[in-house]
């Protein structure tokens, strides 16, 4: 914790001369950081998301998306950015381990607007800060490796805009198939790859097989025949991150959990407005 403390005090932010607008989280694993960013970020025009990429096979900075038309396949992209550029058809998609790096070719991309997905870290960066607090908060307060934060608990105060689920937003699935609402069949496994993958069973079926991957994995064609054989006529069901990358594999029987985050009316997005306002000013 005394390293995070010490980044945060000895880093000088930079101001890029553009609305820079951070959805994270500081505890470990997935708190909705993604549908959240999709759900603000389709508001606007001109939009750029900047992300990581985790468990892409790529390196360095990565178009993904060229203001809404895709340029990569999703092992270049990762999960995530994929998921991303097929739910924001307008927007532009960057991966990149350097976030600055990002944000000067979404300048150069004449982006007016940038979203970070899990940005909250970058403490070299001048942005507005939206943390996102999860209803069942770790019961370890202590920082990594130790317990279950990224960052200390105390940082929620850093937040211009806290936004606490259940409270403030909640999420909201519909089971799909083939784009349009469905019913589930009886015989239907769930396979994930995702951070806490025990939290999509309370959308489920109680007696739904789940089988799951580590967070990001990338699935092979082994792995879906293996399943397929020792579950036959059994139909699957995935999240959207990993249906970016199980429809590949032209599974006859695939549902999708099509999650979306409906935010509170109550929620006041002023500090965020003039924040964004602030940089029309200036031009």
């Amino acid at each position: 914790m005394l390293i995070i403390l010490i980044k945060r005090a000895m880093a000088k932010p930079i101001n890029f001369g553009i609305p820079v607008i951070s959805v994270g989280n500081i505890i470990v694993g997935g708190s909705g950081k993604t549908p959240v960013t999709i759900n603000l970020a389709s508001k606007y025009e001109n939009v750029c998301i900047i992300l990581r990429g985790y468990g892409r096979a790529s390196k360095g900075l990565q178009i993904v998306s060229l203001n809404g038309k895709i340029q990569v396949d999703v092992k270049t992209s990762g999960d995530e950015a994929m998921l991303l550029a097929n739910s924001l058809p307008k927007a532009t998609i960057i991966v990149s381990e350097d976030r600055v790096k990002a944000i000067l070719k979404a300048k150069e991309l004449e982006s007016k607007i940038i979203f970070l997905d899990d940005g909250f870290s970058k403490y070299q960066i001048s942005k507005f800060n939206i943390l996102l607090r999860p209803k069942d908060e770790p019961t370890n307060i202590f920082c990594l490796p130790s317990g279950g934060y990224r960052e200390p608990k105390g940082f929620y105060a850093q937040a211009d805009i806290e936004l606490l689920e259940g409270t403030d937003f909640k999420r909201v699935i519909n089971i799909k198939k083939d784009g349009k609402i469905s019913e589930l069949p009886t015989k239907t496994i769930l396979i994930t790859a995702i951070s806490k993958p025990k939290r999509l069973l309370e959308y489920l079926p109680k007696d739904i097989k789940m089988i799951s991957f580590p967070d990001h994995y990338s699935f092979t064609k082994e792995d879906i025949l293996k399943i397929q054989e020792e579950n036959k006529d059994f139909s699957i069901i995935t999240t959207g991150k990993d249906f970016v990358k199980l429809k590949e594999f032209n599974i006859k029987n695939l549902y999708l959990m099509d999650l979306e985050i409906k935010i509170s009316e109550n929620v006041d997005f002023t500090l965020m407005e003039e924040y964004i306002n602030s940089f029309n000013k200036e031009v």
